[in-house]
């Protein structure tokens, strides 16, 4: 399985693993020194708190690492007049009869209760490639389904704010 990523998500990760690389592992090595040097490790609070959070960085790093390697780069190009990555749409429940905002980004910035919907998520996929009027189905899985109607879309971009998710 692999993770559709931008290239502007890609470039973002490798600045973290940069950054985690030259300067928070370096801190975190210095904290651990430190932390050791105040004796008794068995109940050194410190020394444990520093080797956490100096293995919470290694994972981080890996885990980044590992995403950049098996990712599948996606365009974020698509028609003015239709939904693609980074776009924000105003869609129509009709079961609910509610209007609701998001902005589709990939799965790496995805995070629901910022209104940030991933292209891999059923609303994502269904609402990609579609006009403003356009109603979709938005399959769940193959017992249910339910459909929007695209009442607005605003061609934003990938402005650096969405934060890339932590695991």
């Amino acid at each position: 399985m692999y993770d559709e990523l931008t290239e502007q998500d890609i470039k973002k990760m490798e600045e973290e693993i940069e950054y985690r690389k030259l300067v928070v592992r370096k801190n975190a090595l210095e904290a651990v020194k430190e932390a050791r040097a105040h004796g008794d490790l068995s109940e050194n609070f410190e020394y444990h708190a520093a080797k956490k959070d100096k293995n919470q960085n290694e994972s981080r790093i890996r885990y980044l690492e590992k995403m950049i390697r098996t990712a599948k780069i996606i365009s974020t190009d698509s028609a003015d007049d239709e939904v693609g990555m980074n776009n924000t749409v105003t869609v129509y429940f009709e079961d609910d009869d509610e209007e609701e905002t998001y902005k589709i980004v990939t799965t790496i910035r995805g995070n629901s209760l910022k209104n940030l919907i991933s292209n891999e998520s059923p609303l994502g996929k269904a609402l990609l490639g579609h006009k403003i009027g356009d109603r979709c189905e938005v399959k769940v899985n193959d017992n249910y389904s339910y459909f929007v109607e695209i009442r607005k879309i605003e061609n934003t971009v990938d402005d650096g704010t969405d934060k890339l998710r932590s695991f």
